[in-house]
């Protein structure tokens, strides 16, 4: 999300590098790239016009203190201005009532609502501990219903049945109900979407929202969509007392003029992103953190809170005890150490978290990074625990066998023992003394192909 923001304003803003002092002459070409750049980003024109004006008006005449050159001084302003646009602040839900805390859904039709109700009934699960029940009221569309069940069985929560020839106000009294009497903390109504935004549809979900009284509303829209979402948001908040939105498909969004536009348009806080298609990719919506990565300053906090939630603390802590006892890397543990970067959103997901690494991340999308990792683990995958434990044994014969087994080329072998050796190699050094010295020396090379895999990291 925000790569074409990102590389446009990391490039403009170094134009007012230099000057001792911030003037209308000197920004003024800086503002028209800024302003471009929004634009192109697909960002909402009166949110574009209020943002350049707030900037240009703190800007002019500012300045230079001791510690901060002009265009440090520039980039804050931007900074704390596209912070102020998204939110200022993370808003999280309000469950403060008497349970069951009822979290309506609302939205178009392919917006990603049901996927929605899952990522977040897992979400409250995990991470608030909260015992959570999901229903759908989407009586038009019989998929949606067992769409959700099935989701429900994926993220361990408890589904509450419902059929195409019921009510859909009828649907949710009878599952707060049940909630109720369950005791469930909280209760997820998915509810029917339209592919347009229509009177039918909005007079439905009007009725059903008066009669569940929800905690919350959450408009759950396409962020792919641009000035559309939040237009379309701005339609379901004029019907309906909305409390937040979830932008989905931010993953496949390269813009990002939606998560710009929504707050400032609607007035309703951005609560959540969708991060990808499994049911654990969604994360609370940081406007500071969000500003950080838009102008490649990375999003450290984050990737910690991800690190904290997906990394398997057993393995982890197993793993660094046999390397600091230097017991040796096998390609089971460098199969392991891939799949644990996988489950934190992939390498693209992480490297775009890290300062200065939003260039790299855009080049390991363009060279296909990700496939190269899935192929490792396929190769490794097709050898023998024995060949795993013992990487060694592994002759022409063992690699023409993986090759058939894996359905890649014996250079693919060769190069996966390469960077496995590689990798070795800086183990034993990060489990010595003086590990962590060398560790930073040992990073190069141990990059899958595309990304310098061999040979270090690409050239920006």
């Amino acid at each position: 999300m925000f790569d074409n923001l990102t590389e446009r304003l990391t490039q403009t803003l170094r134009t007012v590098t230099g000057q001792a002092k911030l003037t209308e002459d000197n920004i003024k070409g800086t503002l028209r790239e800024v302003r471009m750049a929004l634009l192109e980003a697909d960002v909402a024109l009166p949110v574009v016009k209020a943002f350049i004006n707030s900037v240009k008006e703190r800007a002019v005449g500012q300045e230079v203190s001791k510690s901060l050159s002009p265009g440090q001084v520039f980039v804050k302003i931007v900074n704390e201005e596209l912070v102020r646009v998204m939110g200022e602040a993370n808003a999280e839900l309000d469950l403060a009532t008497t349970p069951p805390a009822v979290l309506m859904m609302a939205g178009l039709q392919g917006a990603g609502k049901t996927t929605s109700v899952a990522k977040l009934a897992r979400f409250l699960k995990e991470r608030k501990k909260k015992k959570v029940l999901v229903v759908s009221a989407d009586i038009y569309r019989p998929a949606a219903i067992r769409q959700l069940e099935t989701l429900a069985g994926e993220v361990g929560v408890e589904f509450f049945p419902s059929s195409a020839d019921q009510d859909p106000v009828f649907i949710a009294e009878q599952a707060i109900q049940h909630a109720r009497v369950k005791a469930f903390d909280v209760l997820i109504l998915d509810t029917a979407g339209r592919l347009h935004v229509d009177e039918d549809m909005m007079g439905e979900i009007k009725r059903l929202h008066g009669a569940v009284k929800p905690v919350e509303t959450l408009f759950v829209v396409d962020s792919m969509t641009g000035q559309d979402a939040a237009n379309t948001a701005r339609a379901f908040n004029e019907v309906l007392p909305l409390t937040g939105v979830i932008l989905t498909k931010t993953d496949g969004d390269a813009r990002g003029g939606a998560a710009l536009s929504v707050r400032h348009i609607t007035g309703k806080p951005i609560k959540f992103l969708g991060i990808g298609e499994k049911t654990d990719a969604l994360e609370p919506f940081h406007p500071d953190r969000v500003a950080s990565r838009i102008l490649g300053m990375g999003d450290v906090l984050s990737l910690i809170e991800e690190a904290e939630h997906k990394i398997d603390k057993d393995k982890a802590e197993k793993f660094a005890k046999k390397i600091t006892k230097g017991k040796g890397f096998d390609l089971e543990d460098f199969r392991e150490q891939i799949q644990q970067m996988q489950n934190m959103g992939g390498m693209m997901s992480m490297l775009e978290k890290l300062p200065g690494m939003g260039q790299m991340a855009q080049a390991a999308q363009t060279a296909q990074a990700e496939k190269g990792i899935q192929q490792m683990c396929t190769i490794i995958n097709s050898m023998t625990p024995h060949e795993r434990r013992h990487p060694d044994v592994i002759s022409g014969s063992r690699k023409r066998r993986i090759a058939m087994g894996s359905g890649t080329q014996i250079q693919d072998i060769n190069r996966l023992l390469k960077q496995h050796k590689q990798m070795a190699k800086m183990m034993k050094k990060f489990g010595s003394k003086s590990g962590m010295a060398k560790l930073a020396r040992g990073m190069k090379g141990m990059m899958p192909p595309g990304m310098g895999g061999g040979g270090g990291f690409p050239r920006m």
